[in-house]
């Protein structure tokens, strides 16, 4: 099996993403350029200029998963290239914990002025459908900016549990029933959803192990390898150094085609599993109140970023496409997985 993997442009990253801060915010603001040229849109930079009140402070990228997870690996370059365009310093905070529930919670809470940002998974939309159970709303407490990138997770097992393929699986299901368990991130996220989906697809019954509050998503995978699960879903980043080492096996990707970072690995369409397709997507959140004009031009700014060479370049090398929406196809976007995911949990009862 070929692996691809490429960490130049992460490590350029981080650097990139603590570039100097200037002496007026979010002046200078880039947002869609007009048609032909190549000059930012003066009325927009002023506006965001205005908005934010030319508050010195750096813009933050918050994460839930923890550094090294799949969001922080995009949040990274996706911070570089922010920077360069509002001429503003743009960190990463990373945030694990709780079920991924401590970064949201942070960025519901902070000021409405365009500085501190969700950037998640899918897992933020999915989630909306226990809201009660959360201490925030991830519907009415944010504004959706952006959409980010998509990619296909990677179905992985445990090279203890004897899977090697996905026809293994279900055979082992049917041996065993009631005894496989698979591991995610935490309840309504999208490596929780993705196999709640795949399993019914499959006609398979597995014990579902919530990750523990305290684990990032690499530590939770990590887990899979050691035997404590037998499979997972997982973002290919972080089951690549296992793949590598072979304590985890691909079994097919979530996605309708092939990611370039595991060419020999079937889709699970491929595999068996007729029709799926599941792939995370990542995109961008800010408090509810955010002055719309801030939304449109950070959404702009964003899109921008995505459009530079060095960035899509850098998404290719590990199998993400960008996404390119307006905040408001993006929330109509947000509201159609919400209603994927209440589909899946309702009739299995997760």
């Amino acid at each position: 099996m070929r692996l691809w993997v490429s960490l130049d442009m992460h490590k350029f990253s981080i650097v990139a993403a603590t570039l100097p801060l200037p002496s007026k915010g979010l002046a200078g603001a880039n947002v869609r350029r007009r048609r032909g040229g190549r000059g930012y849109a003066r009325s927009q930079s002023k506006v965001i200029e205005a908005a934010v009140d030319n508050q010195v402070g750096a813009v933050v990228l918050v994460e839930p998963f923890g550094a090294g997870g799949g969001v922080d690996v995009v949040a990274r370059p996706l911070a570089a290239g922010l920077a360069e365009i509002l001429k503003a310093r743009v960190t990463v905070d990373n945030r694990p914990g709780e079920g991924a529930t401590a970064a949201p919670a942070f960025v519901a809470r902070a000021r409405p002025d365009g500085r501190t940002l969700l950037i998640n998974t899918s897992a933020h939309a999915y989630s909306a459908i226990f809201a009660p159970q959360l201490p925030y709303d991830p519907i009415e407490d944010f504004v959706p900016i952006a959409p980010v990138t998509s990619q296909p997770y990677v179905l992985v097992a445990s090279a203890r549990s004897g899977l090697r393929m996905l026809e293994g699986l279900v055979h082992a299901a049917r041996a065993r029933a009631g005894e496989l368990a698979f591991i995610s991130a935490g309840v309504g996220t999208g490596t929780h959803l993705s196999v709640e989906q795949l399993n019914r697809d499959l006609g398979v019954q597995a014990i579902h192990v919530p990750a523990r509050p305290s684990d990032a998503i690499d530590a939770t995978i990590g887990r899979v390898a050691a035997g404590d699960a037998d499979y997972a879903m997982s973002p290919i980043p972080i089951a690549a150094p296992h793949l590598v080492v072979g304590t985890l096996l691909a079994l097919g990707v979530s996605g309708v085609r092939r990611s370039p970072l595991l060419p020999d690995v079937p889709t699970l369409a491929e595999a068996g599993a007729t029709g799926f397709d599941f792939p995370i997507w990542y995109g961008t959140w800010a408090p509810a109140g955010t002055p719309r004009p801030i939304v449109s031009a950070l959404s702009a700014s964003i899109s921008d970023a995505l459009k530079t060479p060095r960035l899509r370049s850098w998404l290719a090398a590990h199998g993400a496409e960008p996404l390119s929406m307006t905040p408001s196809e993006f929330a109509s976007f947000v509201e159609r997985e919400v209603e994927r995911a209440r589909g899946i949990v309702q009739p299995s009862g997760s």
